[in-house]
């Protein structure tokens, strides 16, 4: 859709962008029918002569582009002696490091379908995943496997269980050892016969407003996300050293700490342990990489946090990007004042794999989540699924090359979500004059105060502006009466004290700045909000205290 057309937008309608989606797809790279991901994203390299170069550092070691194939391949070969054949699922609860790229690739190389999952789950959470997946394989890192432990005697589909531990000659407690599997296994492998539109992966939905869904995603859905938005908008080369606070088994995470890297012949820093202000402060010294992808929460801790306030970051970096929750305005904005480096604010999301929307180097507007991805055509819709205009609210539509075909045995879900070409992200979304975009809400989460919309983000965005907050959530609550009011949860810095003259001081502050409307009726101090493994706000839980 050409930029003149989004302008229509209230001339355009769901139906006529569905019916002319038939003649004017979203942009295709060309790539021939027959294609392994892994060839790509590995095999090339070899053969391209960056065997040499250093593909991953992580808190083992570092390994060349040679070492990550040769890994790739044992694994794959590994996999294939435990029975596994094509496109059964490997489930991957694995912390990052060497091994879960090696495993990964080594799934799709003989096509099979690699399921990473979060680390960071309960064990009804995996039983939930095992069962739904029909997983044959699980590798899990030894530092969570007691997570697992009580839930895989009834497992009737699970074959084998590999655990990933540092030098392990056998598995703990009887399980198989991933490290001498591998060991055994031969370094040669052939990639299976797939084409881009076998299945190569899933990923599972966050979980933020419920139980999880698995997004299939296919062999060629990996390489448009690293051309249209790794190059097109981050400009990666293989000059770059890229290090993701955001974990593997997050969409957003994979991107930028496998496909990204591997596409453009870089090196990524992996860090196993939990990103904590501290840990990444100090990976940043450390490595000195010239690339930093976080999120939001992280940005906002590591400005609030009293004790890193000299601590320098890395003397390379030319670029931070954020995604996962939309990045609110004053926190852009201190971080360049604190590092001199801006950061890319961006939306993207499991179904669509990575970042769709997002501001650009040079042009960015903090504030605003900025301006379709190339390749990405973005719809407005209204409730009755009819274009808005500039300045007015709609639910957010989008297509693009690496959207999911739907979700793994949930139908009724993937009729809602999936329509023809177009994805229905859930997401309200206004967009200015100038063409760029901004976040308002989900649209499960938006609140009607007096018959008005009030939306949550925006009230978070100004306590945030506060100098004794770190982090804010509002959700709708009812007054005596039974009437829908915004109830704000608020996270104070670290020296702040919680108290009723703050509380009103707060109330106060959003009343100067917003509608007198949209200000919180009521303020609750908490010492953490509830997230998802992929730092996103779980407000669901919220509106049931």
């Amino acid at each position: 859709m050409t930029r003149d057309e989004a302008k229509e937008g209230a001339r355009i309608s769901l139906a006529s962008a569905i019916t002319r989606g038939a003649d004017d797809p979203p942009l295709q790279l060309n790539f021939p029918q027959e294609y392994n991901a892994a060839r790509h994203f590995i095999d090339r390299h070899i053969e391209e002569g960056r065997g040499k170069k250093t593909a991953y550092i992580d808190d083992r070691g570092s390994y060349t582009y040679a070492e990550l194939a040769e890994r790739v391949n044992r694994a794959g070969n590994m996999l294939k002696a435990l029975g596994v054949e094509s496109e059964q699922r490997v489930m991957l609860c694995l912390l990052d490091g060497i091994d879960l790229p090696a495993l990964f690739w080594g799934a799709i190389k003989i096509g099979a379908v690699p399921v990473p999952i979060s680390t960071l789950l309960k064990p009804a959470d995996y039983d939930f995943m095992l069962r739904d997946s029909r997983a044959r394989v699980l590798a899990v890192s030894s530092d969570i496997l007691d997570r697992f432990e009580a839930i895989l005697g009834d497992q009737p589909r699970l074959k084998a269980v590999l655990v990933a531990a540092p030098e392990a000659a056998r598995g703990p407690r009887g399980y198989q050892s991933f490290a001498a599997l591998c060991a055994r296994a031969s370094g040669d492998l052939e990639s299976a016969a797939t084409v881009l539109d076998d299945t190569a992966f899933w990923l599972y939905t966050s979980g933020s407003t419920g139980k999880p869904k698995a997004a299939v995603h296919l062999h060629g859905d990996l390489v448009h996300t690293a051309v249209l938005y790794g190059e097109k908008v981050l400009g990666l080369t293989g000059d770059d050293v890229m290090f993701s606070a955001a974990k593997l088994f997050f969409a957003y995470g994979l991107g930028n700490g496998m496909t990204f890297p591997l596409h453009a012949g870089a090196t990524a820093v992996l860090m196993a342990e939990r990103p904590t202000p501290e840990a990444v402060m100090r990976t940043l010294r450390e490595h000195r990489p010239t690339i930093f992808y976080g999120v939001p929460t992280l940005y906002a801790s590591i400005l609030g946090n009293a004790t890193l306030a000299g601590s320098p970051g890395s003397d390379r970096l030319r670029l931070c990007v954020s995604a996962g929750e939309p990045l609110p305005q004053s926190v852009g904005m201190r971080w360049v004042e604190r590092f001199g480096v801006d950061i890319l604010d961006g939306i993207g999301s499991t179904e669509m794999l990575h970042i769709f929307i997002s501001n650009r180097p040079g042009e960015i507007r903090y504030g605003t989540t900025g301006q379709p991805v190339p390749g990405y055509d973005i719809l407005l819709l209204d409730e009755n699924g009819h274009g808005v205009n500039d300045g007015e609210i709609g639910d957010l539509w989008c297509r693009g090359p690496s959207a999911s075909p739907a979700y793994w045995n949930n139908r009724a879900a993937s009729l809602h979500t999936f329509v023809g070409p177009w994805v229905r992200t859930g997401d309200k979304f206004m967009r200015d004059t100038h063409g760029y975009y901004h976040y308002v809400g989900r649209a499960d989460e938006m609140l009607k105060v007096g018959g008005i919309w009030v939306s949550p983000y925006e009230v978070e965005s100004v306590l945030m502006v506060h100098p004794d907050v770190l982090q804010a959530a509002v959700v709708g609550a009812p007054d005596g009466d039974g009437l829908i009011k915004p109830k704000a949860f608020v996270v104070l810095k670290n020296d702040a004290q919680g108290s009723p003259e703050l509380a009103e001081q707060l109330r106060l502050f959003v009343k100067e700045r917003l509608a007198p409307y949209k200000y919180p009726r009521w303020i609750e101090f908490r010492t953490e909000l509830p997230m998802t493994s992929t730092a996103k706000l779980q407000r669901y839980k919220l509106r049931a205290t």
